[in-house]
């Protein structure tokens, strides 16, 4: 398998966000060579729509991807129709952007709640609802598996399977896919299957690396080469089923990469390609 190339990959805003304004994001990675980005919402919200539009028109940098949208948050919209709308803004936000497509996580359980099979019919219901905005934009929706241990609260959607099933009785392949992380399905012996079995569903990839010695399931991501995930492996059987977008690089690290300068956060991406 020939080595990722920085034509090809793209860097997430997240990785450089604590110590970056929407606009000096962008900077950053133009000075780097990475000139693809998946727009960090919580950034974007510092901002004015209309200067993040021209700040990545200024850096040269293409947005392909936002994240993320939650699904089903009861604490921030407990009223149905607040929530539809929100999610109608967040689409037509990343249309306005030139994003091709919004990674969608399902939210966990509500508060006081045990039922999961409720919750994934509930996610499954509100997919539907979401698919006819989705398609009214242009942007397509990316449903994102994340890893069991934040099953409770931030995906009650935890494996590909999963995802390939909720897809399947949605019927929707144009408008709604998957987005495949590496943190998250690394550990699944049934990945490769699964991989291959979503096919032309495969809208996203995003890759970081699980450490040795993690210290939080969620903020303690590795650069890619630092861990135990074999990302080159993942990302061969996602092209073997037909995968062609770009390698995204996100890494949420509340320990160690958030406090770097994001200078130092790039150069190190840019030479983690061999891993990739």
């Amino acid at each position: 398998m020939e080595n990722l190339t920085l034509e090809e990959l793209c860097v997430h805003q997240v990785c450089i966000w604590k110590k970056s304004s929407f606009r000096e994001s962008l900077e950053c990675m133009a000075r780097n060579g990475v000139f693809k980005t998946a727009v960090w919402n919580p950034l974007l919200d510092e901002t004015e729509l209309k200067s993040a539009k021209q700040n990545l028109i200024d850096s040269g940098v293409k947005a392909i991807s936002m994240c993320p949208l939650v699904l089903l948050d009861e604490d921030a919209y407990p009223d149905p129709n607040g929530r539809l709308s929100a999610h109608q803004k967040f689409l037509e936000n990343a249309a306005e952007l030139g994003v091709e497509s919004v990674v969608v996580i399902t939210g966990g359980l509500p508060s006081g709640s045990r039922d999961l099979k409720e919750q994934r019919l509930r996610v499954q219901e509100e997919l539907s609802l979401l698919i006819p905005l989705a398609k009214a934009t242009g942007v397509r929706l990316a449903l994102e598996p994340l890893h069991p241990m934040v099953c409770g609260h931030r995906s009650v959607i935890s494996t590909l399977s999963e995802a390939n099933e909720i897809l399947d009785s949605l019927d929707a392949n144009e408008t709604l896919g998957i987005a495949v992380d590496s943190y998250a399905l690394w550990w699944d012996s049934s990945l490769e299957e699964q991989i291959e079995r979503s096919g032309q569903r495969l809208f996203n990839f995003h890759v970081s690396d699980w450490l040795h010695e993690t210290r939080d399931v969620r903020l303690d991501r590795g650069m890619p080469g630092d861990g135990i995930i074999d990302n080159r492996l993942i990302r061969s059987w996602m092209e073997k089923a037909g995968f062609q977008g770009s390698v995204e690089v996100e890494i949420l690290s509340e320990f160690n990469w958030w406090k770097q300068e994001p200078e130092v956060v790039l150069q190190s991406i840019v030479k983690s390609l061999p891993n990739l």
